[in-house]
């Protein structure tokens, strides 16, 4: 399906600079933002943003916002801590960090009835407590410590709701499954009280004498239920291994008996009571809908679908609710759509959607105050952060906004509820989804979903953390900055012939910033509310297919094909792959493997269970210490006996995740040596596809999972990606706009599959990267020129300068997917082969927490750029 006509337009006359503002969601700078039209602005997966009202913006990931009482000023929390906006101004007057190590939880903040304390819970264990001055600025009063399950590690805090008298705060601790009671006199906890699993939001009654609480993961599980693991508790999860229970606890707080856990929709988050009590209000993020619950007869009396076109697909994340001042009308962030769904309440017997309104990236908590909504938007502008006008923005260069809407706009409803539909190619996803019947001559990329493919085997190679830069930045044919490449022809001649013998695409981005939500995005085509709202801290789970509660229920690209009579095999995706012995080192794992010995083996950790049952059982996943040689060598006995069989699935997903590199670790091998690893594997794996008896019916695909923030000099997302098959258009250079949604989304279309969800189908088809005359050529592996072992050396032969980085190496923690801090490797890599004295690139990469990690990534808007 070609691109739209508008976007395909701009790309085709823009200039590189104007490229990047494309790609992070915005062509203005921050000043204009607040105050001209943002009709047009575009996302990296194709939505636009068409914002209703103002906006302000600061440099954090927004989830709550609150008004105080008399409405001169607002209070957001996000991952850093509280940014005070004066709402007569409209501009940010202070951004108050939570402290060391603490960034802010998913969801929870809240303002006494007098307007001068502020009560918010960090992603870690604090329940922090804050004075506010009466010129509305904050300072910290008072700390709360809420351990986790263990007595010392995080409960990862959530949701607050004030008694009545406001001398008591109750807490949800996601992590603990309980309710925890604050005396906020003290302030020290009086007692907790279980709930469901997951507890997000919590709301009480008027009396203050029950809680209703919001069970992110549902109800405990049943002797006869499937389960998995998620941060430590077993949860209910379908046949997919997908959390399949929510629930909302009705609880008596003077027995902390619950008296009532009524099922819901998935993700049960943000919760509200109407004025009376009479009826609460749930948003159920990964089920699309609003649950409409009687509190006196604890039964859910409607389930309203929030999606902008009841017949789109799973995407809408509804994640936020507010009520205007007389109750007849009910807003609800939808995340995924970027709009707010305005429900009218006027009937009791039949709620519904009358229209919607367009907010920035991915709405999350609201408020109603004195005729105005006001949306605390988690992405925002997308990654702008103090330098607008400039290419090469980090990942993690956040602009958050606050929309404010006044009243007024809902007499434009129509008008804004059209603005949705064009923001989110509406059409476009509906589409998508329409099966045609009619007869039509194989071709690459159908253009309607049914038609025929000339493709009946797609093979999905990821490999991890590079940006365009880093590897392909010195083609001249591309649009790449050689100063900025790292692993160049000599080091990866595969990626180099791969993008010269077939097709260069050098506009093309990751959807995601890191690996949690970048394997996401490559396996789910979405990414779950819980994902969007962890950047203050991924306390529950940095998820790679072991926290259940984490994945799209939409499910995952393996499921699709499943569930449509395909076949599946998976190699390495999503293991966490252990030597045998444990202790084995590089160089003992790879002498093995070149003799051909079997003094050490492996064996996987997947946490699905059904990806799983697809497996290679010999090839390992995610492990350092593993050559990708040795994954190529098993891949390819496997397909060895496909061949003899003549049968070889539908759809193959291949790991080789050594481009990840050690860093400078000793007795590791060099990022050089790992680089080539990959590039030889790639290599190998890709002349095997080629010519076996598959690949005249056969399409490659070769993603990294994310740029890990790398430096590029467009944009911190762009990526690499390879077509590789007989139908792709040979030494090409496409600079159409595409992400990792496009290769799922292409990849679907080419085996007669609907797209998984709204975010991929609303992606462009890659159509441009093919032609309909074959080419049969076999490809032939680039051998490596740089030796496979050569390893980092010890510490004992460093200079001072490559042993500050050899140490930081030896910190960082390579036993997890981007356990890692993503600033301080990337300083370690380019050291180590660009040399101590080289300045880091850092306008490109940007500092994001001053080695922080991802576990804490809270950024001091006042710090600046330390150098090397």
């Amino acid at each position: 399906m070609p691109m739209q006509p508008p976007l395909h337009r701009l790309l085709k006359h823009l200039t590189r600079p104007f490229v990047a503002l494309l790609l992070v969601g915005c062509m203005h700078t921050p000043s204009q933002v607040a105050t001209q039209d943002r009709t047009g602005l575009l996302l990296p997966d194709g939505q636009r943003i068409d914002a209703a009202g103002d906006l302000v913006s600061f440099g954090g990931r927004p989830v709550d916002v609150t008004v105080g009482p008399d409405g001169r000023f607002l209070y957001a929390k996000d991952n850093r801590g509280i940014v005070v906006i004066d709402g007569n101004t409209w501009k940010v007057v202070q951004e108050l960090p939570f402290g060391k190590d603490r960034g802010g939880s998913q969801h929870g903040i809240a303002l006494n009835g007098a307007g001068t304390r502020l009560y918010a819970t960090t992603a870690q264990h604090h329940f922090m407590v804050g004075a506010i001055a009466d010129d509305g600025t904050l300072s910290w009063e008072d700390t709360v410590a809420l351990p986790g399950p263990k007595g010392t590690d995080a409960s990862h805090p959530t949701g607050i709701a004030l008694t009545p008298n406001g001398t008591h705060a109750w807490v949800t601790l996601s992590r603990n499954n309980a309710l925890a009671k604050i005396d906020l006199t003290t302030p020290t906890v009086e007692e907790t009280i279980p709930t469901g699993i997951a507890p997000y939001d919590v709301v009480l009654s008027a009396d203050g004498a029950t809680a209703w609480v919001s069970n992110w993961g549902g109800r405990r599980p049943a002797p006869e239920d499937q389960t998995a693991d998620s941060s430590g508790t077993e949860v209910v999860v379908d046949d997919r291994g997908i959390g399949a229970s929510g629930t909302v606890s009705s609880i008596d707080l003077a027995s902390g008996e619950t008296i009532a856990e009524i099922t819901t929709g998935l993700h049960p988050t943000d919760l509200l009571l109407n004025r009376d009590g009479s009826r609460l209000f749930v948003a159920n993020a990964n089920s699309d809908t609003v649950s409409v619950i009687d509190t006196t007869t604890h039964t859910v009396l409607q389930e309203l679908g929030v999606r902008p076109d009841p017949k789109l697909p799973f995407g809408s994340a509804p994640n936020g609710l507010a009520l205007n001042a007389d109750e007849s009308r009910l807003f609800v962030a939808n995340g995924g759509n970027n709009a707010i769904a305005v429900v009218s309440l006027e009937d009791p017997n039949a709620y519904r959607v009358t229209g919607f309104l367009p907010t920035a990236w991915y709405p999350a908590g609201l408020d109603w105050h004195d005729g105005n909504l006001y949306v605390a938007n988690v992405k925002g502008l997308g990654s702008r952060k103090d330098k607008p006008e400039n290419d090469g923005r980090s990942v993690y260069d956040f602009l958050g906004t606050i929309n404010r809407i006044p009243e007024s706009a809902l007499d434009q409803l129509d008008r804004h509820t059209a603005a949705v539909h064009r923001q989110g190619n509406t059409p476009q996803v509906l589409t998508a989804w329409e099966r045609s019947h009619r007869t039509t001559n194989p071709v690459p990329v159908p253009e309607n979903l049914g038609e025929a493919s000339v493709f009946d085997h797609v093979v999905y190679i990821v490999k991890e953390n590079r940006t365009y830069d880093q590897v392909l930045g010195e083609l001249p044919q591309g649009n790449g900055d050689p100063s900025l490449c790292l692993y160049g022809r000599d080091v990866a001649p595969n990626h180099y012939a791969l993008a010269e013998e077939f097709v260069l695409l050098d506009n093309f981005y990751c959807n995601g910033v890191n690996s949690a939500d970048g394997h996401a995005w490559v396996t789910e085509g979405n990414v779950t509310d819980y994902l969007e709202k962890s950047f203050g801290g991924f306390t529950r789970s940095y998820t790679w297919g072991d926290d259940a509660l984490s994945y799209s229920s939409s499910g995952f690209i393996w499921d699709n094909v499943l569930a449509h009579g395909l076949s599946f095999r998976n190699y390495g995706e999503m293991d966490y792959a252990e030597t045998v012995p444990a202790e084995a080192t590089f160089t003992e794992v790879y002498e093995n493997f070149r003799a051909g010995g079997e003094a050490v083996t492996f064996k996987q950790k997947i946490g699905i269970g059904r990806l799983q049952q697809f497996t290679a059982p010999d090839f390992p996943g995610w492990n350092m210490r593993i050559p990708d040689v040795l994954r190529a060598e098993r891949f390819l006995a496997e397909l060895d006996d496909f061949s003899e069989q003549g049968t070889f699935p539908n759809m193959t997903l291949v790991y080789l995740p050594q481009d990840h590199t050690s860093g400078t670790k000793p007795g590791q091998p060099t990022p050089e040596a790992h680089m080539a690893d990959n590039d030889l594997a790639l290599g190998q794996i890709i002349e095997g596809l080629s010519k076996s008896p598959f690949w005249p019916k056969m399409c490659i695909f070769v993603i990294e999972d994310d740029p890990q923030n790398g430096f590029d000099h467009v944009d911190g997302h762009r990526s690499i990606c390879f077509v590789v098959s007989p139908y792709t258009r040979r030494q090409a250079v496409v600079r159409h706009f595409y992400n990792q949604t496009s290769v799922l989304h292409t990849m679907a279309r080419m085996l007669g599959i609907p797209p998984l969800n709204q975010r991929d189908a609303m992606s462009p088809l890659m159509s441009d990267c093919f032609t309909e005359k074959p080419d049969f050529t076999p490809y032939a592996a680039r051998p490596n020129t740089v030796p496979l072992d050569r390893l980092n050396p010890e510490l004992t032969s460093l200079n001072d300068d490559q042993k500050r980085w050899a140490l930081a190496s030896l910190a960082q923690d390579l036993t997890h997917v981007d356990a890692a801090d993503e600033d301080t490797f990337n300083r370690i890599i380019w050291h180590a082969i660009k040399g101590v004295d080289t300045p880091y690139p850092a306008d490109f990469a940007g500092a994001h927490g001053k080695g922080l990690g991802h576990l804490n990534l809270i950024i001091d808007p006042d710090a600046e750029e330390d150098g090397d």
